[in-house]
């Protein structure tokens, strides 16, 4: 999909950061650069989650060049989960996205991604193409295959382990919670009144998957589309610490229990899945 001109409806890139001064300036330079590419009207909605370093200052001295750019800090750390609830409450457009400090999401297509949005509820990043078998019984196995194998594995993360940390909360969230979707961290386009409105249940980064499980079961159509994972060049990443880790699958295994175990997610109207042809894909 090829568009000539901007984007006529509003959106609110979110993003949070904590200790990113190595990354900080170029992340603001780039979002800006791609904003006023694609979107006629927008802002960027930065959460500052606590950071010791100079994040804030940095941020600080750039909204001074970019006035759409709007900065919130925290008291203290207080992780991914409660930050990226903040800055959605936070935004004020029609619209929703998230990019992450270090740019690991290929969003060069946004233009094209934001165009869905007019004919689907939600538009859901994929960080691979997906797994074509004919015989239905060989599928899951398949996909496995596919999913841990060395090419797949290099695409995903920085290193193998954190590819495979992620593959394996993808397999623990796909099996527990039943929803036929290619990727659940990824980027991720919402209408803000939807995502506003969310009873939010999780404090880790599992608040990510909680928001496309909450509109697949609300009946949302979703448009699923290929943004590829890039590697971090500069500072550090934090999402596959140990604590982090932890406090996610924690959040994965009470939710699991109380929304399909006992059942307490309420009416289920299923959604509808919208893939892409393997031809379009990367």
């Amino acid at each position: 999909m090829k568009l000539t001109s901007k984007f006529d409806r509003s959106v609110s890139l979110l993003c949070w950061a904590y200790n990113e001064e190595d990354s900080i300036q170029e992340f603001l330079e780039r979002a800006t650069q791609l904003m006023e590419s694609a979107v006629e009207d927008y802002e960027i909605v930065l959460i500052d989650d606590g950071s010791v370093d100079k994040t804030y200052e940095i941020a600080e001295a750039f909204r001074e060049k970019n006035p759409r750019l709007k900065v919130f800090r925290n008291e203290r750390n207080l992780n991914v989960g409660i930050s990226s609830r903040r800055a959605i409450k936070k935004a004020s457009k029609e619209f929703l996205f998230w990019q992450t400090i270090d740019w690991c999401y290929d969003i060069s297509n946004l233009r094209a991604f934001l165009e869905y949005l007019k004919t689907y509820d939600v538009v859901q990043g994929v960080r691979r193409s997906p797994v074509q078998v004919k015989m239905k019984l060989l599928k899951p196995f398949a996909a496995l295959l596919k999913l841990f194998g060395m090419k797949h594995l290099t695409r995903r993360s920085d290193t193998i382990q954190k590819a495979i940390v992620s593959l394996l909360n993808y397999v623990l969230i796909r099996i527990l919670f039943r929803v036929p979707l290619s990727d659940f961290q990824n980027v991720t386009f919402y209408r803000t009144s939807w995502i506003q409105s969310l009873n939010f249940e999780s404090d880790s980064s599992f608040s990510n998957p909680e928001m496309i499980l909450k509109s697949y079961w609300n009946g949302m159509s979703i448009k699923e589309v290929p943004i590829s994972f890039i590697p971090r060049e500069k500072g550090e990443a934090k999402g596959a610490k140990l604590k982090a880790i932890f406090r996610s699958v924690e959040d994965i295994m009470k939710l699991s229990f109380k929304w399909v175990i006992l059942g307490r997610r309420g009416v289920i109207k299923k959604g509808k899945i919208f893939r892409l042809n393997p031809v379009e894909w990367e």
